[in-house]
């Protein structure tokens, strides 16, 4: 599960490629993923759209992305799916705001590919709770249900009123991605350390990871940024790794880790920098030892 660094127009500090070479750059991220990969694991990529420059006219970038690695490289489209973002601010500002000839984009492209053509997937492990009509309906089947074929020629049979403990989810996932308060985000700036300023929600990681993993499976985030998805794959009970170019980004990372540390006075804020430092390695930070070293503390 990973969300790389998307094809924008405008440079971030993470750092960014152009949208001409965008394809050919993932593509090789693509090479190496997929014999690491299971023949029944997955590799799930989430990808924001953008414009082209200087005409409001979208890239296919993200399309592309999903035709090369699917055409050129051997993986399977499993599913495409699509992540709204309602929370999301309208942009570009030139198209949106001053000019109002274009809409807020507020979705991101996330394509699910696999190894092979049946990878490991569970969706009643992801199954969301009934709309009130349905609740009616499982009550009493005859008042609200009739066993028929549909106008729409769809034969629907009378095991549709069967209770199977919730909805099968749509492939358009909802969250808003607020962040802006979070624990990791108060972390960071108590002790002053550089926050990635892009991080998806929690509950998208979390619904592919339920959705496609099983207890103590591999989760693999190669461009892990913050690394919610480490965060979320290990209150799973998933086994994970990520990888992070920028040291500094792997660091505050930890903070995602340490919620339970108080931020209350200056005396907490002291310690959380010491934890800090003595969980520091050239590369980012060791979780474990933090954890451990916060654990011991704890003890009476």
């Amino acid at each position: 599960m990973t969300s790389p660094p998307f094809a924008l127009l405008r440079k971030k500090a993470y750092g960014n490629e152009d949208q001409h070479e965008y394809v050919a750059w993932l593509a090789e991220f693509g090479k190496l993923a997929l014999p690491a990969l299971k023949d029944t694991g997955s590799l799930v990529i989430d990808l924001g759209g953008a414009y082209q420059r200087g005409v409001p006219t979208r890239s296919l970038y993200n399309y592309r992305v999903l035709i090369e690695f699917v055409d050129k490289l051997g993986y399977r489209l499993a599913q495409e799916f699509f992540w709204h973002n309602p929370s999301k601010l309208p942009s570009p500002i030139e198209w949106v705001n001053k000019r109002k000839i274009r809409v807020t984009d507020s979705v991101n492209t996330v394509w699910w590919l696999s190894k092979t053509d049946h990878p490991k997937a569970d969706v009643r492990k992801v199954l969301v709770e009934y709309s009130d009509k349905m609740k009616q309906l499982l009550k009493d089947p005859a008042k609200y249900y009739d066993p028929t074929e549909r106008p729409s020629q769809h034969a629907i049979s009378a095991g549709f009123a069967r209770d199977n403990g919730g909805a099968i989810p749509k492939n358009l996932i909802t969250l808003p991605n607020s962040e802006s308060n979070s624990r990791y985000m108060r972390a960071c700036k108590a002790i002053g350390l550089t926050r990635h300023p892009a991080r998806f929600p929690e509950g998208l990681p979390k619904f592919f990871i339920e959705f496609l993993t099983d207890q103590n499976d591999l989760v693999v985030d190669i461009f892990s940024g913050s690394n919610t998805t480490g965060r979320v794959a290990e209150s799973l009970g998933r086994r994970w790794l990520g990888c992070e170019s920028n040291a500094d980004y792997a660091g505050a990372s930890l903070m995602r880790f340490l919620e339970s540390h108080q931020l209350d006075n200056a005396s907490d804020i002291a310690d959380l920098t010491r934890l800090y430092g003595c969980a520091s390695t050239k590369g980012g930070v060791d979780v474990t030892k933090a954890k451990s070293t916060l654990a011991k503390r704890r003890k009476p």
